[in-house]
């Protein structure tokens, strides 16, 4: 049985992290990343740095982190007395907060490197990518604690064809949302002006900017269909049931707005203030999507016809 208490030091590690994930894009999208200098973790030599914007976001993304970093790390401290005792029961969520716990500390690591000595475009992303993991450990969690508020998560036996299929489908979104967050990083998202045309072409010249937007573009349109086709799998081989049905068809929506928030991030590019929250929705759905996927891998190999243990 999960306490109260528990479930809300959880839920609130998890939405500090989904803040973190959030506060990184800003930093990223205002250019702020060296409001600091190379000072970390303190801000110009101060603990207190003098106004600026550009220096006040870039400090108070380290602030949440820092704070976010003590709330995982109680989240696992809990986790793990309560893993000592019953280490059947707690297998599964003492996976979930020890990863918050790792790619917390990762990701914090990064950050400091990328203040301290300048990193390029494709290790920036990787940044993105590790606060995404993170991000999900966090909520896999919660939503364990809300499966097993009155005893031991219900289960139930899950065909063994959906697990490969959700592995592939977690790999592909994985590097979709690493190709957005490369063009985030290298100020490429006005290569492709227009929605759903790329500069009023349906096959534009694939290089530079315009070549990394179109193949995202591309690649999220196969993310959805790749999401459709999971779905309508899960439904027909579970016979229409409950299980991961539902969690598919949230997937199947978040993957559709997701693409509609893309044609809104284009069309308020050449608007710096409605592209700023244009591009934090866009994370924000990416970000449940990538969590909610993750949830149906891990049921979808925990729970998989005759799996021993």
């Amino acid at each position: 049985m999960v306490t109260g208490r528990f479930r809300a030091l959880a839920l609130a590690a998890c939405i500090g992290m989904l803040l973190v994930l959030l506060g990184g894009a800003l930093v990223t999208n205002t250019d702020s990343g060296r409001g600091c200098g190379d000072d970390w973790p303190l801000c110009h030599g101060k603990f207190i740095p003098a106004y600026t914007i550009e220096s006040m976001i870039e400090y108070s993304h380290r602030l949440v982190t820092g704070f976010e970093g003590l709330l995982v790390l109680a989240t696992a401290v809990a986790m793990f007395r309560k893993f000592r005792q019953n280490r059947k029961s707690y297998k599964e969520p003492f996976f979930y907060a020890g990863g918050a716990l790792l790619f917390t500390i990762i990701q914090a690591l990064m950050g400091a490197a990328a203040v301290m000595w300048p990193q390029s475009p494709p290790i920036m992303a990787i940044h993105f990518g590790i606060s995404l993991i993170a991000f999900a450990a966090t909520l896999l969690l919660v939503i364990w604690t809300f499966r097993a508020k009155d005893g031991p998560p219900v289960e139930f036996k899950v065909p063994r064809s959906i697990f490969p299929r959700v592995l592939l489908t977690a790999i592909f979104c994985y590097v979709v949302v690493y190709l957005g967050a490369f063009i985030r990083h290298t100020e490429s998202g006005g290569g492709c002006l227009g929605w759903p045309l790329c500069n009023g072409e349906v096959i534009p010249e694939i290089s530079g900017a315009t070549g990394a937007v179109f193949i995202h573009r591309v690649a999220a349109l196969l993310l959805g269909i790749s999401l459709a086709g999971l779905y309508l799998h899960i439904r027909k081989v579970s016979h229409g049931g409950a299980g991961l049905t539902k969690p598919a068809a949230w997937t199947l929506g978040l993957v559709i707005t997701q693409i509609f928030s893309g044609a809104l991030l284009t069309a308020t590019i050449t608007n710096s203030e409605w592209f700023l929250f244009t591009n934090l929705l866009h994370n924000l759905i990416v970000t449940g999507l990538f969590g909610l996927l993750m949830d149906i891998l891990i049921r979808s190999w925990r729970l998989r016809e005759g799996r021993k243990g």
